[in-house]
């Protein structure tokens, strides 16, 4: 959400370059330069500069991401103390549940996966742990979003918008803070197929000692089986026992 004053154009170039080959899983240097669209000559310098950086490999005239972002992408991840308080208990939780697990934190109006756990392969889910999503059509977003001032809010929807994810998205700004008002209320937020058609899901709130909210837990499955006594009467306490065990960690690390 944070515009720079003076930005560094290359840097941008870059940046588009790198998520060029990211959606097109690999390509050559015209792929690219139609993909974001640039000079092939410009292009060719920024992957030949990445490649001798090693962020990218190249393979005949086909250029991919290399593992080096996996590196720095776990660095980035450990510095959250939440993902080892979180990661034991996240694979309990898939166990115990039989759904998907997923461990949320914010970043510039937006949550990224943290951490993700399925306890049943019946449940194609696309995201994998990094990957950023929108903060309004989930109960992991939405059990964020619920205690953040609304004036911060008000700038992520501005900057964002409140596009639908399915026909069951919440798209207008005051139903969602009439949505968020009663998450907060009960400390528990639904997401009723508003993120993916066929998928329900609970989620709430990780808070420190300091009541902090650092993150969110979530529990998904195919709607057929998580109807609103299962979601409430079954799944809700499994789900905040988890957090429970998560914040005692976050407070004292030694526990286990």
């Amino acid at each position: 959400m944070h515009e720079a004053s003076n930005p560094v154009k290359s840097l941008k170039t870059m940046e588009d370059v790198i998520e060029a080959l990211a959606t097109l899983e690999g390509a050559n240097v015209s792929e690219v330069a139609q993909h974001i669209e640039r000079p092939p000559s410009i292009v060719h310098n920024h992957l030949d500069t990445l490649r001798e950086l090693e962020y990218v490999v190249n393979r005949g005239d086909e250029y991919r991401l290399g593992l080096k972002f996996l590196q720095r992408g776990e660095k980035a991840r450990y510095r959250f103390p939440l993902y080892d308080a979180a990661k034991g208990e996240i694979a309990n939780l898939a166990f115990e549940s039989g759904e998907l697990i997923t461990l949320l934190v914010e970043e510039h109006g937006k949550g990224i996966y943290l951490d993700i756990s399925s306890g049943n392969d019946d449940i194609d889910y696309p995201a994998r742990p990094g990957e950023r999503t929108l903060l309004h059509c989930s109960a992991v977003g939405k059990a964020v979003l619920a205690h953040m001032p609304r004036s911060e809010v008000e700038q992520i929807i501005d900057y964002y918008g409140l596009p639908a994810q399915s026909e069951n998205t919440i798209t207008n700004r005051e139903k969602l803070f009439e949505e968020l008002s009663e998450v907060q209320s009960k400390s528990v937020a639904f997401d009723r197929e508003e993120f993916r058609s066929g998928l329900k899901s609970i989620g709430a709130p990780i808070t420190t000692a300091e009541n902090n909210v650092v993150g969110s837990l979530s529990i998904a499955g195919p709607a057929h089986r998580m109807n609103d006594d299962r979601l409430k009467e079954d799944l809700r306490p499994l789900l905040m026992q988890s957090i429970n065990v998560i914040e005692l960690n976050l407070s004292e690390p030694t526990i286990q």
